[in-house]
């Protein structure tokens, strides 16, 4: 299982680099995406498959969709969709492809071929419910505060753009009568 770990570790690793280096965002959730999914392989491969499975559902299920809606909300129009579309060929799905399959060939290998049998350390849903609202409630708080402030600022930074730029853009009257 180390050797299982260490390329979940690597293929993390990567994929947090270019999600961080990425400038186009959706590219960057794609990379976000592999490197939390790569996490979890590896928290698999230490024997922790609840912990796992609660990797998979909350951050590279719950969190991605909240940041892929913000994206979404922050529509800025169609000359911005026309100028995403020359920028954006669809090589933008090569790498985050090759390391997911990469990490799903891992998977599938570490599930058929190993197992994990005893290194699995029974935790139950209960128990983790109860530390998150008992011991770790402040923290839990504290995260949950900080992604309502993300959104709440990812909405006020770009409630105004849209009209901003149609005043900007020249229309095609004004056009008309500059050339009169």
């Amino acid at each position: 299982m180390p050797l299982l770990f260490a390329l979940a570790a690597i293929i993390a690793i990567v994929a947090t680099v270019l999600a961080i280096s990425r400038s186009n965002v959706v590219h960057a959730l794609l990379y976000l995406i592999v490197s939390l999914l790569a996490t979890a392989v590896a928290i698999y491969a230490l024997g922790a498959a609840y912990l796992a499975a609660l990797e998979v559902i909350i951050y590279a299920g719950a969190i991605i969709v909240l940041f892929v809606f913000v994206t979404m909300m922050l529509n800025l129009g169609d000359a911005v969709q026309r100028q995403e579309r020359a920028w954006q060929p669809g090589r933008g799905w090569i790498g985050p492809g090759v390391l997911a399959a990469l990490l799903l060939g891992e998977f599938i290998w570490m599930v058929t071929e190993g197992g994990l049998g005893s290194q699995v350390h029974r935790v139950a849903p209960k128990a983790v419910g109860m530390l998150l609202m008992g011991e770790y409630v402040v923290g839990v708080e504290l995260a949950s505060m900080l992604l309502l402030a993300g959104i709440v600022a990812a909405y006020h930074l770009g409630y105004g753009l849209l009209p901003k730029q149609k005043a900007q853009q020249p229309t095609s009257e004004t056009t008309e009568v500059g050339t009169k």
